[in-house]
């Protein structure tokens, strides 16, 4: 194994750019890592609850799967 030099993060990054590692690598490898995937995440909770909300203003009026209750075709709701 072969012993690996820590770059730390006020040295000058590895890539020749002559920036501080701060500025430059770490920020790449910041976000292809957890980020990313982070992102990922809060999206689809956004979308999953978008289709909630939407699926709770349906316009379906049978309520086919009301367990209890009697239908009312005077008041249009079950009691």
């Amino acid at each position: 194994m072969a012993n690996a030099v820590k770059i730390g993060r006020n040295d000058e990054c590895t890539c020749g750019s002559g920036k501080k590692y701060k500025k430059c690598c770490e920020l790449k490898q910041e976000r292809s890592g957890g980020t990313v995937a982070m992102l990922v995440l809060i999206g689809a909770l956004a979308l999953a609850g978008l289709l909630a909300g939407i699926s709770t203003f349906s316009t379906d009026t049978t309520h086919a799967g009301q367990p209890t209750g009697v239908w009312s075709a005077e008041h249009g709701h079950y009691h």
